[in-house]
């Protein structure tokens, strides 16, 4: 793998963060795959394609794009080499038999990996596009790697106050005695980087891409069987480990001393603000809001 410039990044999805969705690639998928649907329909692949997935994670993605371009050829793309562990793992384990090459992953920074120009006829992406450190310098390079006319498709989550879950993290931080935040919420490069329409439309024009459309996509994702079962799940995500982080540093008194850690007390936070989201018939849901991206290189 060719050095990601993304060091931040390369960082947590080779540590921890990308330990933990490796080892639960099914429930991250139960939270995510109500955009599967719309994400394939938008890029159309063609049984023939040759498709890029950018920011592939364990593959749930590339399989389904493998499944459409039935007789072409899928490459996904992570910086996580636990999560493509897991990928390549699924992969054979769902078709021992397919042709080399048909179905293929490559760990690298989408922002420099050494793509071949104008190799793939469509590049797509659920939720891994948002966390380029350079965003105009990733979507140039996915661009040269498409084929003039070749099309491009993702989902990236939409304004924050539109997402459940985001407004459950900031419930729990309201209810948690915590230090004021050091920057404006939601700001900066990350999961909310993409938010504004009129930073994606720069951005892929800026990268030579034409036809860029947005449209908004919402889905309920599945978090758990109740509160608690979703909290567990939660505390394991950065967001919320970085929450009790803070709050152990913010009272490095309590530890030790019989007090509850900051895990314990954001765990309870959380079953808390999540209760209200149980359905009577079981599960809990939350509802992610999204846009749907499509462009096309000229």
């Amino acid at each position: 793998m060719r050095t990601p410039v993304n060091t931040a990044q390369s960082q947590a999805w080779n540590g921890d963060e990308g330990r933990y969705w490796s080892e639960h690639h099914d429930r991250w998928n139960a939270v995510n795959e109500g955009f599967d649907r719309p994400l394939l329909a938008a890029a159309a692949i063609a049984p023939a394609d040759r498709v890029l997935d950018i920011g592939c994670g364990a593959g749930q993605t590339t399989r389904l794009a493998a499944e459409a371009a039935a007789h072409g050829s899928v490459l996904g793309l992570d910086l996580s080499a636990p999560m493509l562990a897991r990928a390549r793992a699924l992969a054979a384990d769902r078709d021992p038999r397919r042709p080399a090459g048909r179905i293929a992953f490559e760990q690298g920074d989408a922002q420099v990996h050494p793509l071949p120009a104008a190799a793939f006829d469509v590049a797509i992406s659920r939720f891994g596009i948002m966390f380029f450190d350079d965003p105009a310098a990733a979507f140039a390079n996915i661009a040269r790697a498409l084929r003039p006319g070749g099309r491009l498709a993702f989902v990236c989550v939409a304004d924050p106050a539109r997402t459940q879950w985001v407004r459950v993290l900031d419930e729990v931080r309201a209810a948690l005695p915590l230090p004021p935040r050091t920057a404006a919420p939601h700001s900066g490069p990350g999961m909310f980087s993409l938010a504004d329409p009129a930073v994606i439309h720069r951005v892929l024009t800026a990268a030579a891409l034409t036809d860029v459309r947005t449209e908004p996509v919402e889905a309920h994702g599945h978090f758990g069987r109740d509160a608690a079962d979703a909290a567990d799940h939660l505390l394991g995500s950065g967001p919320a480990r970085d929450l009790a982080e803070q709050l152990d540093r913010a009272d490095p008194a309590a530890t030790g001393t019989g007090a509850r850690s900051g895990t314990d007390r954001v765990r309870a936070a959380l079953a808390t603000a999540l209760a209200p989201h149980e359905r009577p018939d079981g599960g809990l849901r939350l509802r992610t809001a999204a846009w749907l991206v499509t462009a096309t290189r000229p």
